[in-house]
């Protein structure tokens, strides 16, 4: 029986998520895709692959997908991994083998061995701004809050009870995890440019949304330790 659900939340992604699948054929993994209902396009461009099992979120959003998803599987394990073909699936067993002693491993694309096909200044900075800000007010002791490659065990996150729809679960994940005392660490992984389509994030939108669930989340610290 397989240990490990592969997480792939999808939007608008008719273009990249095929072929993704394709090369995920080959890791003998669980596949769940959560995407939206009226994303007929991408839902569609998956209709050969029978061995993927397809999430429809009930809400919108990332967070949503990532939320919904973690919550209907089954298996001992988790990994959320990116529908555009980013986040390279070698990576998968080391990160797994990581999990057997920790609640979660962040893949990180700034520690030494890692690195980014995908980057730009603005998302670079950005991320190492939030990592700052993360690691200062919770002692994260991570170097790439944003990035969501992320193996895990399963109860673990269920148990987290996230919230945020949207981009903001980015770093409730971790912050969480950290108030509920989980064990975690992070790993170098080297991320690669997507197969196709565009980036979904909106760097002042979703980085003010960002900024303000840090600020929220320290505040409900400071709540619980009071």
């Amino acid at each position: 029986m397989n240990k490990l659900t592969l997480l792939i939340p999808a939007n608008k992604e008719a273009e990249s998520l095929p072929f993704f699948l394709k090369e995920l054929a080959s890791y003998n993994y669980e596949k769940i895709v959560v995407l939206q209902e009226e994303d007929k396009e991408t839902m569609n461009s998956i209709s050969d692959f029978k061995d993927v099992k397809i999430c429809v979120q009930k809400n919108k959003g990332y967070g949503s997908a990532l939320k919904e998803g973690i919550e209907s599987i089954k298996t001992e394990y988790f990994c959320i991994i990116n529908a555009d073909g980013s986040m390279d699936p070698k990576y998968l067993s080391e990160m797994l083998l990581l999990c057997e002693d920790q609640d979660l491993v962040f893949a990180s694309r700034y520690l030494k061995g890692g690195g980014s096909d995908d980057d730009n200044i603005v998302t670079f900075i950005g991320n190492k701004c939030f990592s700052l800000i993360g690691n200062l007010l919770f002692n994260l002791n991570l170097s790439d809050i944003l990035y969501t490659f992320i193996i895990g065990k399963t109860k673990s996150a269920q148990g987290l009870g996230l919230k945020y729809h949207d981009f903001r679960i980015c770093v409730e994940i971790p912050i969480k995890a950290k108030l509920s005392k989980l064990i975690f660490i992070s790993t170098p992984s080297k991320e690669r440019k997507r197969i196709g389509g565009k980036k979904k994030v909106n760097a002042l939108k979703d980085g003010f949304l960002i900024l303000t669930a840090i600020i929220e989340l320290f505040f409900k610290k400071i709540l619980i330790f009071k």
